[in-house]
């Protein structure tokens, strides 16, 4: 009888070992599958973080304005407006003029101009005279278009979106109620997407004509200021 019971206990004891084993093995495999569950979750986020920086990145840095060049009319000693001619960068999607802002200081203010469809003008209406195009009439808040180049006809009056080989001009009127003689100016264009377009110059010392080129090209502001100096200087 003492046997007997011996074995049975023995048995009872094999018994509860083995549920034990089987419940850490359960417990391992739960534990090892909400792990990799985590982790698949965590690579899979990092994954889209990554794609989604590294497009924003390339449309930043290889798309937006590309600021040509800004022209003034000097009108009785004083430049009263401004052209500054702009194209779509290599690259860029197309870029809507709705949603593009104008940033312009002379360190002392600063104004933010936006699209203003009532002084829009064709490449085909221009005749010759771009500072005889229409230019806004709110000068401190909004900027024109005129039209140098679009082939495809994508930038109209209600839709001005530039796409590549078209050139604009944004026209801006007398937003600091005339610019002297040496007087600095910088602000940027800038698109909804992509890099913006410096604006960076220091008018001359004297205003000889009626049209003043006053920027060559998206310059940074402390070599276009060397260019300015040297270029007036002789």
């Amino acid at each position: 009888m003492g046997n007997h019971v011996s074995i049975l206990l023995k048995r009872n004891d094999i018994g509860a070992i083995g549920i034990g084993a089987l419940i850490v093995f359960i417990a391992m495999v739960l534990v090892a599958g909400i792990a990799a569950s985590v982790l698949i979750q965590t690579s899979t986020s990092l994954q889209t973080q990554a794609l989604r920086t590294g497009s924003q990145t390339t449309t930043t840095a290889a798309s937006g304005i590309l600021v040509e060049g800004v022209e003034g009319y000097n009108e009785s000693g004083a430049i009263t407006k401004l052209a500054i001619e702009i194209r779509p960068r290599a690259g860029s999607p197309d870029l809507d003029l709705r949603t593009t802002i104008i940033e312009l200081s002379d360190s002392d203010n600063k104004y933010v101009l936006a699209y203003d469809s009532n002084a829009f003008t064709l490449a085909e209406t221009i005749n010759a005279d771009v500072f005889g195009c229409t230019f806004p009439s709110e000068a401190t808040t909004s900027f024109g278009v005129i039209v140098l180049q679009d082939e495809d006809g994508s930038c109209n009056v209600s839709s001005p979106v530039l796409n590549f080989g078209d050139h604009v001009i944004l026209a801006v009127d007398n937003v600091f109620s005339g610019l002297e003689p040496r007087q600095d100016i910088t602000g940027y264009v800038i698109p909804e997407q992509g890099s913006a377009g410096i604006v960076a110059f220091r008018t001359p010392e004297s205003f000889f004509e009626a049209v003043l080129e006053l920027q060559w090209g998206d310059k940074k502001w402390e070599n276009y200021l060397l260019i300015t100096r040297t270029r007036w200087v002789q």
